[in-house]
């Protein structure tokens, strides 16, 4: 009596979690059925064969899921050990490192996730622009992209901090330095965000806080709101094409998707241990705030503002230039654009080739300006007698924005753009420019921030 009255509450049990009737458990395997379920609240039960393709999305979305899923576990038993307070933060990290089995594993995992969580992210943007998957009825995702881009970087920032070594301190002292320089608000900001002003005990507890459980809740929700949304757009972005044996014919989800995206996700698993276990997190000496390192630097993600203060008046490098850039990625969706195939790398072959050539004029263009401006003395030695802002700003800036245009009607001209592409041209100059200076200043940047070969 007893055990058919537990295997009938197994039954309603299960019956609550598969959510089947009679119909579909006539049509379905009973051992895969609550998998299949669950994948479909993720995935719509069919989708378009050309959206198998790998190299159409790279499995970059997925990849960004996985891995924050990755840094919540790590961080949940990394809080098990770590302690926020400055007299034993550093030494509750040299503890888990030593002396707790797998401790310098875990701790591993959490660092490579963190830095290989914001690459993706970024790598994930730059697939939905160059894919044209940012239209109609896609703008409002292509923001929320955004969002979630400021919030990893936001994690790995509140994260940095976290370790109280000289690596974590200066960094986090550079890069909020940098914001006293924006006119009017800059020095409130600054005290808000370290709790005070300096980076102490109150930043630290602030900086925890936020890392472990503000901004998680903020990025899970903002993630399941972008993936519903893409849902709800029909999917990832395909080429139209009228031929089902070409691209338009549906498929199940399970097995087609679900086994490629295990493939991927499984090989991410496998390079993030195996970085994990060749090369450790970096933890120096416990953090001194009456000796600076040479150089100190900021977080490298935020390095490329870092190497603009280096040729441009502060004003310029950490106030008009990031908001200018944010705002045009805003409204970048909700520009008027001819009408373009959706789903093909950089719109057509005429595309590619005007943005391959764009980003070996950038890559020369940049190199131009940061060594000129390292070894000869320009716009200083000829305008001294006027204001920074003017030599070291509008100047440079102007002159900058004047080069740029000038190559991009060039090539408009040469290979005969239409406007999307011409604005995609524009766009990758940019970015290639600023990753470079990013570079720059991560790589090459020596004793003094003066350049020097790593």
């Amino acid at each position: 009596m007893a055990a058919n009255q537990l295997s009938g509450i197994w039954k309603r049990f299960r019956r609550s979690v598969t959510n089947n009737n009679e119909q579909s458990a006539k049509t379905s395997s009973k051992k895969s059925a609550p998998f299949r379920n669950l994948i479909l609240h993720l995935h719509p039960p069919a989708v378009n064969a050309g959206t198998l393709r790998f190299n159409l999305t790279f499995g970059l979305g997925g990849m960004a899921a996985l891995l924050f899923i990755i840094q919540v576990a790590t961080g949940i038993m990394l809080r098990f050990v770590y302690e926020p307070f400055p007299g034993i933060a550093y030494d509750s990290i040299r503890l888990l490192q030593d002396q707790i089995l797998f401790g310098q594993l875990i701790r591993n995992i959490h660092h490579w996730s963190g830095i290989f969580i914001i690459l993706i992210t970024f790598l994930h943007l730059l697939r939905v622009y160059f894919t044209s998957a940012f239209h109609h009825p896609r703008q409002f995702n292509w923001v929320l992209g955004l969002g979630l881009l400021v919030l990893v970087i936001s994690l790995n920032f509140t994260g940095y901090l976290l370790p109280w070594d000289q690596l974590a301190y200066w960094a986090i002292t550079v890069s909020t330095g940098m914001l006293a320089y924006i006119p009017l608000i800059g020095a409130g900001l600054r005290e808000i965000i370290l709790g005070g002003n300096e980076v102490g005990a109150a930043t630290l507890l602030i900086f925890y806080n936020l890392h472990t459980s503000i901004l998680p809740l903020l990025f899970l929700s903002l993630m399941a709101f972008h993936f519903w949304r893409v849902r709800k757009a029909g999917g990832v972005v395909v080429v139209p094409v009228n031929d089902t044996n070409n691209g338009s014919r549906f498929v199940s989800t399970y097995p087609n998707l679900v086994a490629r995206e295990l493939v991927v996700a499984l090989v991410l698993i496998a390079v993030i241990l195996m970085l994990s276990v060749l090369i450790n997190a970096p933890l120096q000496t416990k953090a001194n705030p009456d000796f600076s390192p040479n150089p100190a630097k900021a977080p490298w993600y935020f390095q490329g503002f870092q190497e603009m203060l280096r040729h441009l008046d502060p004003l310029f490098a950490v106030m008009i230039i990031p908001l200018f850039g944010l705002l045009t990625l805003i409204v970048l969706p909700y520009l008027k654009y001819d009408n373009a195939p959706v789903g093909v790398w950089f719109i057509s072959p005429k595309g590619r080739q005007a943005g391959f050539a764009a980003a070996v004029i950038a890559f020369i263009l940049s190199m131009a300006v940061i060594l000129t401006d390292e070894y000869v003395v320009l716009f200083r030695g000829l305008f001294s007698h006027l204001p920074g802002y003017f030599t070291r700003g509008i100047l440079p800036v102007g002159l900058l924005i004047t080069v740029v245009l000038t190559i991009t009607a060039i090539l408009k001209k040469k290979y005969r753009l239409t406007n999307n592409e011409t604005r995609q041209t524009v766009f990758i100059i940019l970015v290639i420019g600023f990753i470079l200076f990013s570079l720059t200043s991560i790589v090459f940047r020596g004793a003094g921030m003066h350049l020097s070969w790593p």
